[in-house]
């Protein structure tokens, strides 16, 4: 996670409020999860979205998730796991899907063992959020003009080919923001290498749905 300045940022920058509604797509340790819960109160809700390709998981994810809803105060979290592209169908329309260190792996061999496609994940996307609903993608960049074509490599995209297959959705650019970036990083080397994990150049893009 974060420091706490960058955290409230990034809050804003999702414009996640009080009785929103937010899907969390693969949330890991359910980190932002909570952090979702508490801002959008009683009145709000937090869908943790644990997608099958990564259901077998040592670590339990869905199991871990299913934990987490049950946390006194986490009456507004709801844990789900199906098929990545299958999440309209055992989701409820949202105001927000917050995809954090994700994006990139919608172009390996892991998410796409099911078959699905960065094409496919954003058409889902875009018939699940609601009109006026935002897109939230925080990511690992990789050198500009590379594509996808470090995603299994290096787990890192290329911010233009996210905005690209994004767009391509009908999704709108609304705002982007540096406040993760980091020019020292060399794009170069893995993000889980000891010299720069935790401390990647990384883009925020906020879309819109019309």
């Amino acid at each position: 996670m974060y420091d706490q300045s960058k955290l409230s940022e990034l809050i804003r920058f999702a414009r996640l409020d009080a009785g929103s509604s937010v899907i969390d797509v693969y949330p890991g340790d359910g980190d932002w999860t909570r952090l979702f819960s508490d801002t959008v109160g009683p009145e709000g809700r937090v869908t943790s979205f644990v997608p099958a390709e990564v259901a077998h998981f040592t670590k339990d994810p869905v199991g871990h998730m299913v934990a987490l809803a049950k946390e006194p105060g986490r009456d507004n979290v709801e844990a789900v796991s199906a098929d990545l592209v299958a999440m309209p169908e055992v989701t409820q329309p949202a105001d927000v899907l917050w995809l954090h260190l994700f994006y990139h792996h919608l172009h390996t061999a892991l998410i796409q063992k099911k078959g699905a496609t960065a094409a496919d994940f954003n058409r889902a996307v875009y018939e699940r959020l609601k009109s006026g609903g935002h897109y939230v993608i925080v990511d690992h960049a990789a050198a500009a003009g590379a594509g996808t074509s470090h995603a299994q490599s290096l787990h890192r995209i290329d911010p233009a080919s996210v905005r690209e297959e994004v767009e391509a959705a009908g999704f709108v650019l609304e705002a982007e923001s540096s406040m993760l970036a980091n020019k020292d990083d060399p794009h170069s080397i893995k993000v889980f290498d000891p010299s720069i994990k935790g401390e990647t150049d990384r883009f925020a893009y906020r879309f819109v749905k019309p």
